[in-house]
């Protein structure tokens, strides 16, 4: 592991960390688009292992804070390895954000139904978790695709990858 992606990974999973408690009021519910932000940033910037690796490291803190839940590890890992694989081979921006809300809001949703169902002992159906995690990766990738975009019309993507590398 590189000493530069290592220190970013773990800036980066701070700020998650820090700001899980962010939400944006989406109608009658509310959205959490920090985790998801970052799993973005993390795919464009760093790569799959990094991105999996923040995912699983945001959700321990978290859930280990008290903070989070069982349900934030394969939502966020989904997504992160998901999005991160779709722009180490195409290169498109559009391809990682498309990843991290499939990623993440349908697969992840979809894998949250055996963990809630036999580790939380809930009860819920195949597709009860799809709606809360789009919409909170809907909102996370706003964000992402936003400070992306700024990045690259700024030039300032060449200095992140130029330290970075």
């Amino acid at each position: 592991m590189k000493l530069k992606k290592l220190t970013i990974s773990a800036m980066l999973v701070a700020v998650a960390v820090v700001l899980s408690s962010f939400s944006i009021p989406i109608g009658p519910s509310r959205c959490f688009p920090i985790q998801h932000m970052v799993n973005v940033l993390a795919a464009v910037f760093l790569g799959p292992v990094y991105g999996v690796s923040m995912a699983f490291c945001t959700a321990l803190i978290r859930n280990l804070l008290g903070t989070g839940s069982l349900l934030a590890f394969p939502g966020s890992m989904v997504g992160a390895f998901v999005s991160a694989m779709i722009f180490k081979y195409t290169r498109s921006k559009i391809g990682a954000y498309l990843g991290e809300v499939i990623g993440t809001g349908i697969l992840g949703g979809m894998l949250c139904y055996p963990i809630a169902s036999m580790m939380m002992g809930q009860k819920a159906a195949l597709f009860t978790f799809v709606g809360p995690f789009l919409a909170s990766t809907l909102c996370g990738t706003v964000i992402a695709a936003v400070i992306i975009t700024a990045l690259y019309k700024s030039k300032a993507v060449r200095l992140i990858e130029e330290y970075i590398d």
